[in-house]
């Protein structure tokens, strides 16, 4: 692996650097930046970054990272997003590293984090349960301490891509306090322990990305605890924050709205007054979705607390998205619900996939209500009831 110092560039070479890099080894059949990277595909594109060099901007170096700083992280980001480089799901790096990085043990990191590094393990997340949700607090899979091993029972849902991983951190119910949030433990788990059954949910969208994944009586070693026991609520709130500032960029929304310019023009729109006030509308939101990204990158990179503004910030780009891919549906009229690319010539984006896909938006990293609920309470300051 390459041992430069990426931070001793300055930004314009890093940035054409890093461009001619994707360029050079990103497939472009798979360009599109609303599709996930799975299986074998997500794990050469990620095992290439490794070994050229270009794996885990955020990480430390002493840890096998990039340590890039802040503001080259964005230009990382930036440029994958600029190609159209479809996002590998890769949750051991995006969130668990971090956590481990802030509340696990020596052994932890140094078990799991080369691991994730080289894609010899690929997480997923248990966090939602059938009625513990957007009220996660409310969680019941329990987690009963016997002798150097907790027993763990119940059922995560909306588990994404549990069929593709080989372990899963979860909140788990150590305990039974009078304030929920108390008796909750982050624990990681093999995939592989006797006790657990996992079984994909097909969705509209056609795909089985998400999954329930059950415990019945699975032994996880208590070694496998990050954070203290019952301290897994504070832990958990970092990782969602963690996940909220990659879902801040508006790229999506830029795709989105040449997805709507390009509807319109084979659907002979363009010269329509009505299409373009509603082309016009979506270009101001996407303009105030790039400036608040920028706002909020730039708070962050000055040691800022930005954690209720990216609430903000995906709120409302969730909900752009959202009334984006409706808005292009709409327009290519008996066309948008059909399924398939180039069911409208002069546009290859399946509409009915982008409607589908872009439907559970306003649920990932926290929903809509909930980030509705963090903004009026934390950011204005209202009562809670």
């Amino acid at each position: 692996m390459s041992q430069l110092d990426h931070n001793a560039l300055g930004h314009d070479e890093f940035r054409a650097r890093w461009r001619a890099w994707i360029a050079q080894n990103y497939p472009s059949t798979l360009r599109n930046p609303l599709k996930r990277l799975t299986g074998s595909e997500a794990r050469t594109w990620l095992q290439a970054q490794l070994r050229d060099g270009w794996r885990a901007p955020g990480l430390p170096r002493e840890f096998g990272g990039m340590g890039l700083g802040l503001d080259k992280q964005l230009i990382y980001q930036q440029e994958l997003e600029h190609y159209g480089v479809a996002r590998p799901i890769d949750h051991g790096l995006r969130l668990l590293a971090p956590v481990l990085l802030k509340y696990g043990t020596p052994q932890q990191k140094a078990m799991y984090l080369p691991r994730i590094l080289n894609c010899e393990d690929m997480w997923c997340q248990g966090y939602s349960e059938p009625n513990a949700g957007s009220d996660l607090a409310n969680l019941k899979t329990s987690a009963v301490l016997d002798g150097e091993d907790f027993v763990v029972n119940g059922q995560k849902i909306w588990t994404t891509l549990a069929t593709d991983a080989n372990k899963i951190f979860m909140l788990v119910r150590t305990s039974a306090e009078d304030k929920k949030q108390k008796g909750i433990t982050f624990l990681l788990a093999d995939l592989a322990t006797p006790g657990i059954k996992i079984r994909p949910i097909r969705t509209l969208a056609g795909d089985e990305h998400f999954c329930e994944v059950f415990f019945d009586d699975v032994r996880v070693p208590r070694s496998q605890v990050v954070g203290a026991v019952g301290d897994g609520w504070t832990v958990g709130k970092a990782l969602l924050g963690f996940e909220r500032f990659s879902h801040g960029s508006p790229e999506l929304l830029r795709y989105a709205l040449q997805v709507l310019k390009t509807a319109g023009e084979a659907m002979a729109l363009a010269g329509s007054e009505s299409f373009q006030d509603v082309l016009a509308g979506f270009e101001f939101d996407v303009s105030d979705a790039a400036a608040l990204y920028e706002q909020v990158c730039e708070s962050a990179m000055a040691g800022g607390n930005v954690d209720d503004d990216f609430s903000m910030l995906k709120l409302f780009n969730s909900e752009t998205l959202q009334r984006l891919a409706e808005a292009a549906t709409e327009v290519a009229g008996q066309y948008g619900g059909l399924m398939g690319e180039g069911v409208v010539p002069g546009l290859e984006t399946d509409l009915e996939w982008l409607y589908m896909i872009t439907r559970p938006v306003t649920i990932f990293g926290g929903t809509a209500q909930v980030q509705r609920n963090l903004i009026a309470t934390r950011t204005l300051g209202l009562p809670k009831s």
